[in-house]
């Protein structure tokens, strides 16, 4: 089944990152990666700004038709 596309949320993939995921975690590193992300105030409030974005979806003028 090597190179077959297995498309969204196919079960190969899905067992990578599993057992990824479980490496990291019992590697120790946990608490660095923690302490590493909090201590960037500048992607904290790049996150922040893009939450306050317009969703065009949300704010739509239905009086207007679409193209």
């Amino acid at each position: 089944m090597a190179g077959r596309n297995q498309g969204e949320g196919g079960r190969e993939s899905a067992r990578r990152y599993n057992e990824d995921q479980r490496k990291f975690a019992k590697s120790g590193k946990v608490e660095h990666a923690a302490h590493e992300a909090k201590a960037d105030p500048e992607a904290e409030r790049k996150g922040r700004a893009r939450a306050k974005e317009l969703d065009p979806a949300v704010h739509r003028d239905y009086t207007k038709p679409e193209k």
